[in-house]
């Protein structure tokens, strides 16, 4: 089972030079099987644009010691100990890996030090400053207990496939709280985020989100075929409160589970509130939860213009991001199915199926891309994790995609005639990337909307993109000042005529007024 289901990767800027490097995470041999030196996960380092214009990658895996050779799944990033450089948290079938990141040269294995010991099937991760301490905690999904012990032939209409969760138990995910000394505690029981019911907790996807705009981060835990979890943050140091049934995310509009795979967060419609997507399995149909405030959530899937086209794709990596830079949040899904033998069975499917990229008409109804987007979204390839990041630091976002048993996809993103504005916010706290800060645009136009973005680690599917926020401007060259809510909960006004279009730009926390 555990073959079909990875791997992911993701984007982070290991050596401090501002630009974005790429984490690769192998499958590579199972458990049991000798190990292998070529099949471990992989580290490119971000050349910058070269005469043409494109970026370039070098591999320093092995300079750099980032080749974990684990059966890997996925991957998150964030500077864990406050050091200035990323670090590396990889998942994996078996024991995880939690890598330090040795001043942009060397990746060092701290696991055990750390009192790191998630040992299960790990899925995806992702960090957050949960107690608002200034260090990053960590959120481990889980899968299911599926071991090379207890694994159990399925067949489906005469046919051997890989089974169904449902043939195994589920496993507890973890929050592991970060003791600001490079040792990490598990305290997902006091934390109230455990969830032991062997018929649950079987996560794939995971994201960190301000779901009720009350300044601390609250939890989005997708699920396979059994509820999806969406625990509401309380407060610095006082237990998560589980709401999902409550506030409509668990199930669709039909009462019904669904197979979460990967998901996103992001404001689809300009009202200010964070909504949630999640993507599903074939016949099924991906699903978008619209925030109505006050804990409430709607499935507006099939009003948004998105239940059609997923009916007949297995959906994984999801990323809501503007890629036209018109100011509004379109929608990146990537396909393919879990079965390789799925055309035996249904003729009308295949295994390697094409990637979908939605465009948003400002109000949060989508429309597909057409295949002039470019050549990729024409191919039918076996998608799992995707990765939004301005890649070449030109002011739009990139995508990585990367796919089972197949080539990572690094696609540019080429929009000359739109404008973008990316801003890389440093804390002075420490979590030096301000991970949980929220970011409100204000246009220069009192007519058109502001914008909300926040800076998150971890989300989609087994990956992670930029931990920089990015704006679309359309045709604007100007904007009027940048709203920033710390994770601390300070805020500070940024006026947009010391801020540079079209590139990268680095806020400082602004120290604390006498």
């Amino acid at each position: 089972m555990v073959e079909t289901m990875g791997s992911g990767g993701g984007v982070f800027d290991f050596d401090g030079d501002g630009w974005l490097d790429l984490y690769l995470v192998q499958s590579g041999p199972l458990p049991d099987a000798p190990k292998s030196t070529s099949q471990t996960n992989q580290l490119y380092r971000n050349r910058g644009r070269d005469a043409a214009g494109f970026v370039s990658f070098e591999n320093t895996t092995d300079s750099t010691g980032g080749g974990d050779p684990g059966y890997g799944m996925g991957a998150c990033f964030a500077d864990v100990d406050n050091d200035g450089f990323t670090d590396i948290y990889v998942t994996n079938f078996g024991a995880d890996r939690l890598l330090r990141n040795d001043g942009g040269r060397r990746l060092v294995d701290v696991t055990t030090t750390a009192g790191i010991n998630n040992a299960a099937w790990g899925t995806s991760c992702a960090f957050a400053d949960v107690d608002r301490d200034g260090c990053l905690d960590l959120y481990v999904v889980n899968y299911v207990d599926f071991r090379l012990a207890n694994h159990q032939r399925c067949f489906e209409d005469g046919l051997h496939v890989y089974c169904h969760p449902d043939v195994y138990r589920g496993v507890a995910d973890v929050l592991y709280r970060n003791r600001c000394d490079g040792t990490f505690d598990d305290v997902t029981a006091s934390y109230g985020v455990r969830n032991d019911d062997p018929r649950e907790s079987k996560g794939l996807g995971v994201v960190w989100t301000d779901v009720d705009d009350d300044g601390d981060v609250d939890l989005y835990v997708a699920n396979d075929s059994t509820r999806n979890f969406l625990y509401r943050n309380e407060g610095s140091g006082r237990p998560f409160r589980e709401i999902g049934v409550s506030s409509g995310t668990a199930f669709n509009d039909q009462g019904v589970t669904e197979a979460g795979m990967g998901t996103d967060a992001g404001d689809v419609d300009g009202d200010g509130r964070f909504d949630l997507f999640v993507a599903h399995l074939d016949f099924e149909t991906n699903t978008l939860y619209r925030n109505q405030g006050r804990d409430m959530f709607f499935d507006t899937t099939a009003s948004a213009g998105l239940a059609a086209p997923s009916m007949r794709r297995v959906g994984f990596g999801s990323n809501l991001f503007d890629a036209d830079n018109d100011g509004d949040l379109d929608l990146f899904v990537a396909n393919g199915h879990i079965l390789d033998n799925i055309h035996q069975q249904k003729p009308s499917l295949s295994y390697g199926q094409p990637d979908q990229l939605f465009f948003n008409d400002g109000g949060g109804r989508f429309t597909p891309a057409t295949t002039t987007i470019g050549s990729h979204f024409e191919q039918a390839l076996v998608g799992r994790g995707s990765a939004v990041a301005d890649l070449d630091n030109d002011g739009d976002l990139d995508l990585m995609i990367t796919h089972n048993n197949q080539a990572t996809v690094l696609l540019e993103n080429r929009r000359p005639s739109h404008h973008g504005l990316t801003v890389r916010l440093v804390s002075r706290f420490g979590g030096r990337d301000a991970i949980g800060a929220r970011v409100k645009l204000v246009p220069a136009d009192p007519s058109q909307p502001s914008q909300v973005e926040e800076v998150r680690s971890g989300s989609s599917y087994l990956s992670q993109g930029d931990l920089r926020v990015h704006f679309g401007l359309g045709i604007e060259t100007e904007i009027n000042h940048l709203e920033i809510r710390w994770p601390e909960g300070d805020t500070q006004t940024i006026p947009g005529n010391i801020l540079t279009i079209d590139a990268v730009n680095t806020i400082v926390q602004a120290a604390p007024q006498p």
